[in-house]
C-alpha cells in the first residue's frame, strides 16, 4: 500500500471472502439452533427421553476432527478439503432430516461433525492465502464478527422454523444452503499452489496423519462432556468415576503422543509462545461467554419475561448488530493499537455488558431497559474477538496456519459445551420453576459471566503484550490474490522451532 492512500475500513470483497463467511455461519448456526428443537425431536423420534445427545455428538466430532483436518490442508490443500466439508455437511444434513429414530439422527449428526469440521479448519488457511497485511486482518475480522453473530441469531431462526415447520426444518434449511455454498465454492476457489496441494512435496513426515492422536483426542472430548452434561441433582456413580477416568487417560495419552509424533494433530510447542497462547485462552473464555451466557439469557427472556421463543430471540438483535460493527472496528484498531490492549478493552466492555444486566434484570423489567447492556455486550465481543484470530496468525508460520484454524475450531467447540454445562450449574444453584427462581439463575449466570470476562482482560494484556505480536507486512498494492508464500518481517518474528523451520523449508521449495 502506498503512502497517499488511504487505509481501509472494509476487506476488498471477494468471492472466497462471501463463500468462507456463509460456510462458516452454516456451522456455527448449527452448534446452537438444533437446541431450539429439542422437546420436539424427544416427543417424536427419542419416545420421550433426553436428545441432548444430538448437540453432543456434533460438537465432540467436530472439535475432535477439525485440527486434524486442519493438519491435512496444510499438506493436502485447502480447495479440495473444503468441498468435501461441504458436501459431507450437507448430505449428512439431508440424512438428519429424514431420520426415523435417534440413533439415526445421532450418526447423521457425527458425519456433519466431520464436514463442519472440514470447513472450520480451512476458513482461516483460505483468507489468509487470498489477503496479506492490513486486508487480511480486516478479513479475518469481519469472518470472526459474522461467524459469532450468527452463533447468536441462531435462537431466532430456530424459534421460527421449529413453531412453523416442526424440528425436520432446522436440519432441512441447510439443504439449498450447502448447496449453494458448494457450487459457489467450484467456482471461486483457486488451484493455485498456495491453496490446494500446499505441501504435497514435502517429506514423509510431512505427509503423514495423526490419526491415534485424532482418536484419542475424540476420546477424551466425547467422554468429558458426557460428563459435564449428567444431571447435577443424580448422586456420582461408578460409571460417572469410570467415565472421568477415561476422560483423563484418554487426553494424558494424547499429550503424550503430540510431543513423540512426527506430524502430530496439535504443535504443542505452539503454546510456548505467550501470544498465541494468550489467543487460545481468548478464544476459548469468548465461547464460554457468548454460546454459554446466551442461552440462560434466552431462557431467562421466555420464562423470567414470558417472550414467545420467536420474541426472546429478537431481543439477541441488539448483540448481533454490534457484533458486526465493532468486529470491523477492533480489526482496524490492531493495526495502530498493541492488539492486547485492544483485546482486553473489548473483554472489559462485554464484562460491562453482563455486570449491567445481572443488575437489571427482574421479572417485570422492560425490555427497552436492557438494549443498552445488550448492545455494550455485542460491541465488546466484537472488539475482542475479530483480532484474536489476527494475532493467531500473526505470530504461526504460515505452513502452520491450517493447525491454528484446527486449534480455534475445536477450542471454539470447546467453549461452547463447557460454557453451557458450566454455567448451567451456576443456574442450577440459584434458578429453579417460576419467573423469580429463573431471574435469580440468570442473575447469578451474569454475574459470573462478568468476572470471567474481567479474567479474560487480565489473559490479553498479561500475555499479548506488543512485543509478542509481531507486525504485519503491508499488504500488496495491486488487488490480485495474495501471494502463496508470505514471510513475516524480519526482526519482528517469533523464532520458529527448528523442525517448523525445516518443514517450511520443504513447503517453500515445492512451491517454487
Amino acid at each position: 500500500m502506498s503512502a497517499r492512500q488511504k487505509p481501509r475500513r472494509l476487506p476488498p470483497f471477494s468471492g472466497v471472502l462471501v463463500l468462507v463467511m456463509a460456510s462458516t455461519g452454516l456451522v456455527v448456526v448449527d452448534l446452537t439452533i438444533v437446541a431450539i428443537g429439542l422437546p420436539l425431536i424427544s416427543a417424536d423420534i427419542a419416545d420421550g427421553a433426553s436428545a441432548e445427545s444430538v448437540v453432543v455428538t456434533y460438537m465432540v466430532a467436530m472439535g475432535a476432527l477439525t485440527p486434524i483436518v486442519g493438519s491435512l490442508s496444510d499438506r493436502w490443500g485447502r480447495r479440495s478439503l473444503f468441498l468435501a466439508g461441504i458436501g459431507v455437511f450437507t448430505l449428512s444434513s439431508l440424512a438428519a432430516t429424514a431420520a426415523p429414530d435417534l440413533l439415526w439422527l445421532n450418526i447423521a449428526r457425527v458425519a456433519q461433525g466431520a464436514g463442519a469440521a472440514a470447513i472450520m479448519a480451512n476458513g482461516i488457511p483460505l483468507l489468509s492465502d487470498r489477503y496479506a497485511g492490513e486486508e487480511r486482518d480486516l478479513a479475518i475480522g469481519a469472518w470472526g464478527s459474522f461467524a459469532t453473530a450468527a452463533g447468536l441469531l441462531a435462537p431466532v431462526f430456530g424459534g421460527v422454523l421449529a413453531e412453523s415447520f416442526g424440528w425436520r426444518a432446522v436440519f432441512a434449511v441447510n439443504l439449498p444452503l450447502g448447496a449453494a455454498a458448494w457450487a459457489l465454492a467450484v467456482r471461486v476457489l483457486p488451484r493455485a499452489p498456495g491453496t490446494d496441494g500446499a505441501g504435497a512435496s514435502g517429506g514423509g513426515a510431512a505427509r503423514r496423519t495423526d490419526w491415534l492422536g485424532g482418536l484419542l483426542l475424540m476420546l477424551g472430548l466425547g467422554a468429558a462432556t458426557l460428563l459435564m452434561l449428567r444431571p447435577g441433582e443424580t448422586p456420582w456413580s461408578a460409571r460417572d468415576t469410570a467415565v472421568l477416568v477415561t476422560a483423563c487417560a484418554a487426553t494424558a495419552a494424547f499429550l503424550a503422543v503430540q510431543l513423540r509424533a512426527p506430524a502430530p494433530t496439535l504443535e504443542l510447542r505452539m503454546f510456548t509462545r505467550p501470544a498465541f497462547s494468550g489467543a487460545m485462552l481468548a478464544v476459548l473464555l469468548s465461547r464460554v461467554l457468548t454460546i454459554g451466557g446466551s442461552v440462560y439469557l434466552v431462557l431467562y427472556f421466555s420464562d423470567g419475561l414470558g417472550m414467545s421463543p420467536t420474541g426472546a430471540g429478537l431481543l439477541m438483535t441488539p448483540i448481533f448488530l454490534a457484533q458486526i460493527v465493532m468486529g470491523m472496528v477492533g480489526s482496524k484498531l490492531i493495526g495502530t493499537r498493541p492488539p492486547g490492549l485492544v483485546i482486553g478493552a473489548g473483554y472489559a466492555l462485554k464484562g460491562v455488558g453482563f455486570a449491567a444486566l445481572a443488575l437489571l434484570i427482574t421479572p417485570g423489567t422492560p425490555w427497552w431497559a436492557l438494549v443498552v447492556p445488550l448492545l455494550a455486550w455485542g460491541a465488546g465481543g466484537g472488539i475482542a474477538g475479530a483480532p484474536v484470530m489476527a494475532v493467531a496468525v500473526r505470530v504461526t508460520a504460515p505452513e502452520r496456519v491450517g493447525m491454528v484454524a484446527g486449534t480455534v475450531s475445536t477450542l471454539a467447540s470447546l467453549g461452547a459445551g463447557v460454557g453451557t454445562a458450566a454455567l448451567g450449574a451456576v443456574f442450577a444453584l440459584r434458578g429453579g420453576p417460576g419467573a423469580e427462581a429463573v431471574t435469580d439463575g440468570a442473575r447469578a449466570v451474569l454475574g459470573v459471566s462478568a468476572a470471567l470476562a474481567a479474567v479474560a482482560v487480565l489473559v490479553a494484556v498479561t500475555l499479548i503484550g506488543p512485543r509478542r505480536v509481531p507486525g504485519r507486512a503491508p499488504a500488496p498494492a495491486a488487488q490480485g490474490p495474495a501471494p502463496a508464500e508470505r514471510r513475516p518481517v524480519p526482526g519482528t518474528e517469533d523464532p520458529v522451532p527448528p523442525a517448523e523451520e525445516g518443514d517450511e523449508g520443504d513447503s517453500s521449495r515445492a512451491r517454487t
